[in-house]
């Protein structure tokens, strides 16, 4: 399943894209120039690429589309994250978040279009998956934040691939989308500040090791034993723990890069003295941290956050048994900024979300 609307600019490396160009009479150099207005000086349309002839500016307008998405809500926290909902041509839609922190700013991006796991706590699977996102709207997804980054005085330094979706389900357009971002023609954002989260697919986890790339892998554990594991995450009846231990390793050993184990606390299920000795066994297993998040509850779904004294003796139990544990601070609660809160509230006709005054990112 992918988009049906037009390629866009985004889908293009350099050789494709003079390629293409060339196919219609163009010379191709004129792809270098034509990159470095869509990324180095990030321009939102063809008008503003005043090194090129109107006549090629107008062809380009009607053969590459650029920017094709339209933001239809934008909401802002109090601390400074802000999510948009992004509509595509063909009327589906997904999330973006640009999360700021003292040091750097994040951008958290979208795989597919809804998700195919279904987790049974999260937002992002409950209407199933529409389709896969292409290479080019998961980089459009990275330049919108970064255009957030720039609003907000600062340079987008991070992504992560941790919104909508699971991106080994879409593998092909995720590489294709972070060999762009990573390229120094593209947005030329290090290996090492890109982030790719999976909820445990031991084979795209031994892919993605031999691509070359320092990447950083983080892995939605959740829960530390698999018959839990299968009650919160339904793709894990056929993955063990044994697996993704086995393929973590893998990628540990090919890339030299350390597994950040993602741990969302849920009040009463996962949050127990006896599951933090058994995720801290699965971590003496891995070379790994741990990052654990204080659940953001959803509407309709019965799961709860729990108090902050239980998360802090649960990372307390974790140290204690040699596990590099850390309490990641929730961002944007007050704008559903966890995944697929914001989607689900405007495909149920609820539009209660703040919008703010920063003018939205339009295509």
């Amino acid at each position: 399943m992918t988009s049906d609307s037009a390629k866009s600019l985004f889908d293009f490396a350099p050789a494709d894209l003079g390629e293409s160009l060339k196919e219609q009479g163009e010379p191709a150099y004129r792809s270098k120039q034509i990159l470095q207005w869509a990324y180095e000086r990030g321009v939102s349309s063809y008008d503003e690429m005043t090194n090129l002839s109107k006549p090629l500016r107008e062809k380009l307008k009607d053969s590459l589309t650029f920017y094709q998405s339209t933001t239809i809500r934008r909401a802002a926290s109090e601390d400074g994250t802000v999510k948009l909902l992004v509509r595509w041509p063909d009327q589906t839609t997904s999330e973006c978040v640009m999360i700021p922190t003292d040091t750097h700013k994040t951008a958290c991006i979208s795989s597919q279009v809804g998700c195919p796991v279904g987790c049974r706590f999260c937002a992002s699977g409950l209407d199933g998956l529409q389709r896969n996102l292409t290479a080019g709207e998961i980089v459009e997804q990275a330049m919108l934040a970064r255009r957030e980054a720039e609003a907000a005085g600062g340079r987008l330094s991070n992504i992560v691939f941790m919104g909508l979706g699971e991106p080994f389900a879409n593998y092909d357009n995720v590489v294709r989308a972070i060999r762009t971002i990573n390229a120094d023609w593209g947005m030329n954002i290090g290996a090492r500040k890109i982030t790719v989260s999976t909820v445990g697919v031991p084979k795209g986890i031994r892919k993605l090791a031999d691509e070359g790339l320092q990447l950083n892998l983080a892995l939605s554990l959740h829960a530390p034993d698999d018959d839990l594991r299968a009650e919160l995450i339904p793709w894990a009846e056929r993955i063990t723990i044994k697996e993704l231990i086995d393929a973590c390793r893998y990628y540990f050993l090919q890339t030299g890069r350390e597994i950040t184990l993602e741990y969302t606390l849920l009040a009463g299920i996962n949050d127990t003295p006896a599951q933090a000795t058994k995720l801290a066994h699965f971590a003496q297993k891995v070379r790994c941290n741990v990052n654990l998040l204080r659940y953001n509850p959803v509407d309709t779904l019965p799961y709860e956050r729990p108090k902050a004294n239980d998360a802090f003796l649960f990372q307390k139990r974790l140290k204690s048994l040699g596990v590099n544990a850390h309490l990641r601070k929730s961002r944007g609660r007050d704008i559903d900024a966890a995944c697929g809160q914001l989607r689900r509230r405007e495909m149920q006709g609820d539009h209660t979300t703040p919008d703010v005054s920063l003018p939205l990112l339009d295509g």
